[in-house]
């Protein structure tokens, strides 16, 4: 079966945006928080292309970024711009810009993951959520976007979830959420997420991205990196692995190579997933392959950095894709 993208479904896609180009002059300004490497802001912006697909430009312009990891900071500046600030949200609220457009941001999630000591909302990481409650509250953009993992969902975190709508709801934003499957839209990973979009009254509900893939016809793990298999190690592309013997569990899993790969762990050393042909571990290229970052994306940092900032990041075309929909919102909605 043909991937979808080689139908209509992605041409309507690729055609929508550019009617949107043509539109949003200027761009929409966009705050990100949480901004890791850069991720999601790599797909709000588009421009970039990867297993043979062009993600163009998006009408967003990311003006204000923040992380609290230096080395993060460090492969952001490189990749995408020196705007982004090194430093505890809470202590940046202050400069935080007084007017933008979109907010965005995967708030910390170990206290949310079946990963996590799931503490849920309340716990000191994913309680951060609350810095992004007030950045939109200061702010008041058209629309915000949240990431973050399947475990929200989850009935353990059912309270949590309910005081995230809450709060946001709380601001005058209607507010849906949806879980998204990263494969069903051109990752090749089995990776669940969930995105929590908020528009103001005025701006056109948020419609979820169709997806341009479907079972049995998803961007494989060969696929994605069949071509670095006798590609010698390389510390200049991040094409460098872990040593680390089998663990238990989730450390000794196996990528497939007619599937999907198991989801990118941000954990370090022992749960980078093994290769499907190599007596290895998956190299950091190959990971950010399976990520969806284009070969250009260099990660400023040394192996153990470097798996935090693949793993922890939104795959850029999976965010591509969501923020192609918050454009159309935005657009549909201008005056």
């Amino acid at each position: 079966m043909e991937p979808l993208w080689k139908a209509e479904a992605f041409s309507d896609q690729v055609d929508s945006v550019a009617n949107t180009k043509s539109v949003a002059s200027p761009p929409f300004k966009v705050v990100s928080l949480f901004s890791g490497c850069g991720g999601l802001d790599l797909g709000f912006l588009g421009n970039f292309e990867i297993f043979g697909q062009e993600y163009p430009v998006l009408p967003f312009d990311v003006i204000w970024a923040n992380d609290f990891n230096a080395a993060a900071c460090r492969t952001y500046r490189r990749n995408l711009s020196d705007h982004i600030m090194l430093g505890n949200i809470w202590d940046l609220m202050d400069a935080l810009p007084k007017q933008a457009d979109v907010v965005i941001g995967g708030f910390p999630c170990q206290d949310i993951s079946v990963n996590g000591k799931r503490k849920g909302v309340a716990g000191e990481r994913s309680g951060l959520y609350r810095a992004m409650v007030e950045a939109v509250s200061r702010i008041r953009p058209k629309a915000f976007v949240a990431e973050n993992v399947k475990g929200l969902l989850l009935k353990y975190n059912e309270e949590s979830l309910r005081l995230v709508i809450r709060d946001f709801e709380a601001l005058g934003y209607r507010i849906s959420y949806r879980l998204y499957l990263a494969a069903d839209y051109g990752v090749p990973q089995m990776r669940e997420r969930v995105f929590i979009v908020g528009t103001l009254p005025g701006v056109r509900e948020f419609v979820p991205p169709t997806p341009t893939y479907c079972k049995g016809c998803w961007v494989t793990a060969k696929e994605a990196i069949g071509d670095l298999e006798l590609l010698e190690e390389s510390s200049d592309i991040n094409h460098v692995w872990s040593r680390a013997a089998r663990s238990p569990d989730q450390g000794s899993r196996i990528t497939k190579p007619d599937r999907p790969a198991h989801t990118i762990r941000a954990e370090c050393h022992g749960n980078i997933q093994f290769h499907y042909n190599l007596d290895r571990r998956l190299s950091m290229r190959e990971a950010a392959r399976i990520q969806s970052f284009p070969d250009r994306f260099i990660f400023e940092s040394k192996l153990r950095e470097t798996e935090r900032q693949v793993g922890n990041a939104v795959p850029p075309v999976l965010g591509w894709h969501i923020a192609r929909a918050i454009s159309e919102s935005l657009v549909s909605s201008a005056p």
